[in-house]
């Protein structure tokens, strides 16, 4: 026997009134993350609050930049007293209308704890001048590490980074208390330590995963999915491309984009790539290299031409992407990739 036309609506009531309820709950959970203070940030989350002073005694007066980012500039530095090597990176003024904005990307970051990102230690907010201060990071960045050496790092090592870059990840997506799209994955932001295990850094400084976000003028161009040339609504996919692109910059040694001694299709990385990989000619990508296994190279290959398609339902999330990495997921044959988009 068929529902009445009361039952019906009393139905879509209840429903109606626990999705109220659930939307309320997530609201004020929220607002309570807003809400806390920057004097019980280091209690609530283990991290030091240090004063600028400090900072200024660690760094020798700021003198050892050790990069420049997104965000501002990195400083290598030495806590007094236990010796400890520490890397404070100074950040761009805030607006006072911005200050809720960054003390909830302060909980993101200090509840945030896992092997492969780069763990923060403290914090300084005085008048305007606001500083993190980071573990240091003895083996410096992806970036050196795959194009600054004069022969290529072995297989296995870039393999094994690979999957902690996709660990890390997949804790931001999925794992932190209040996801998030990292939105500036590059291999400069990747950074490795003592073992060479690999650590995103610079994860919580872009916004916040929330509805209708939308994107912004951040992120390196050639590591930025298409989504952020056309203004759409922003998702975990836009780390999955950037993913994509450094994994085939793994695989190879070499960066997205090389022209000097590239011939015409060879500029182009996820170009080449692709076409070794319909030739049968996988063996281009890692010539000169011994003790490689190219069924794990095709593997890697696979995955990383899945995560730069341009429509972003075709690319997998990244715990699929762990799982067909590490074997344990069939990787079906990919399209082709279209070319890189950089935003003017």
């Amino acid at each position: 026997m068929g529902l009445s036309l009361g039952s019906v609506a009393s139905l879509c009531f209840v429903i109606a009134i626990c999705s109220f309820l659930l939307y309320r709950h997530r609201v004020q959970s929220y607002e309570k993350l807003l809400d806390s203070k920057s004097s019980g940030f280091a209690e609530q989350f283990t991290l030091r609050s240090f004063t600028f002073n400090e900072l200024d005694e660690a760094t020798q007066g700021f003198q050892d930049e050790l990069g420049r980012g997104s965000f501002g500039a990195v400083y290598k530095g030495t806590l007094p007293g236990d010796g400890k090597s520490i890397a404070v990176k100074r950040l761009g003024m805030v607006k006072e209308g911005e200050r809720d904005q960054f003390r909830t990307e302060m909980i993101a970051i200090g509840r945030s704890n896992h092997r492969n990102l780069v763990r923060l230690l403290g914090f300084c907010v005085e008048g305007s001048r606001k500083f993190l201060v980071y573990e240091y990071m003895s083996n410096g960045s992806l970036a050196d590490f795959l194009f600054n050496r004069n022969e290529r790092p072995v297989w296995k090592q870039r393999a094994r980074i690979a999957l902690d870059v996709a660990k890390g990840i997949l804790y931001l997506h999925e794992e932190c208390e209040v996801s998030i799209i990292h939105c500036n994955i590059k291999p400069c932001n990747i950074l490795l330590d003592d073992s060479l295990t690999a650590k995103i850094s610079d994860f919580g400084l872009a916004k916040l995963l929330r509805p209708n976000q939308r994107s912004s003028t951040s992120g390196a161009a050639w590591y930025s999915a298409p989504e952020w040339q056309n203004s759409a609504v922003l998702s975990v996919k836009v780390d999955v491309y950037s993913f994509g692109v450094i994994l085939l910059e793994i695989i190879c040694c070499r960066s997205n984009i090389e022209v000097e001694g590239r011939s015409a299709d060879e500029i182009l990385l996820s170009t080449f790539v692709y076409n070794c990989f319909v030739g049968g000619e996988l063996n281009k990508l890692v010539e000169g290299e011994e003790e490689v296994d190219m069924k794990m190279v095709e593997r890697f290959v696979k995955v990383g031409l899945w995560c730069i398609q341009d429509d972003p339902n075709l690319r997998p999330l990244v715990k699929n992407v762990i799982l067909m990495l590490e074997g344990t997921m069939n990787v079906p044959i990919p399209p082709s990739p279209s070319l890189p988009h950089v935003t003017n």
